[in-house]
């Protein structure tokens, strides 16, 4: 099946580009648009399979445009195409159940895969913005952490000695050793000396984002 398609972007070369590239894969546009109070009145009256939108558009954007097709219950998928490698917006589109998020400067090169994941009901997000988000699945078992046992694995993590962290957390080394242990329990870590902080330094990055 060949899915019916609705492009916007409010660059005209790329527009006519990404329009030209699709067409000479045989795939099927309906119809184009400039802004994104036009692309929401197309994806309205033709409800294509698919809908490619820019993110930065005049009047709405694409997330706005993704937004009322929610409201609406309509079924089109939505891809969005942007320059942006953001994890707002990466939030963003995610809490609005869209299908695909291109990075403009791959495009041509991933419109393809991310139409033929959206063909067998896959989101498809560039890997390039994947990469720069740094985005990994968290063990389950971290979440079970109170904040206090995240802190003192953060503090692990950047090398900080346990009468170091006291200090920090204004209390005594036994009540960190304390939360090492329970912190070695609950992530089922080997009792050894440096099972805490080979496991801090492999999720530093979430730490020192959610601390």
């Amino acid at each position: 099946m060949t899915p019916s398609i609705v492009i916007a972007d409010d660059h005209p070369l790329i527009l006519k580009g990404l329009k030209d590239f699709l067409i000479e894969k045989s795939y099927n546009v309906i119809a184009s648009a400039k802004n994104g109070k036009e692309a929401f009145t197309l994806i309205k009256a033709h409800q294509p399979d698919i809908a490619i939108l820019d993110i930065q558009m005049p009047f709405l954007t694409g997330l706005q445009v993704a937004e009322k097709c929610k409201e609406e219950g309509l079924s089109t998928k939505i891809i969005i195409i942007t320059f942006e490698k953001s994890e707002v917006i990466y939030n963003q589109a995610k809490s609005l159940g869209i299908y695909g998020y291109i990075l403009k400067e791959f495009a041509i090169e991933e419109v393809e895969h991310c139409i033929a994941n959206i063909l067998e009901d896959r989101t498809y997000f560039s890997p390039e913005l994947l990469e720069y988000l740094e985005i990994q699945k968290v063990p389950k078992e971290l979440q079970t952490l109170t904040e206090t046992e995240m802190k003192v694995l953060q503090l692990t993590a950047q090398n900080k000695t346990a009468k170091e962290i006291a200090d920090i957390l204004f209390c005594s080394d036994r009540t960190v050793e304390k939360h090492k242990s329970n912190i070695r329990s609950k992530l089922k870590l080997s009792s050894k000396a440096n099972s805490i902080i080979l496991y801090a330094k492999e999720f530093e990055d979430y730490l020192s984002k959610n601390t």
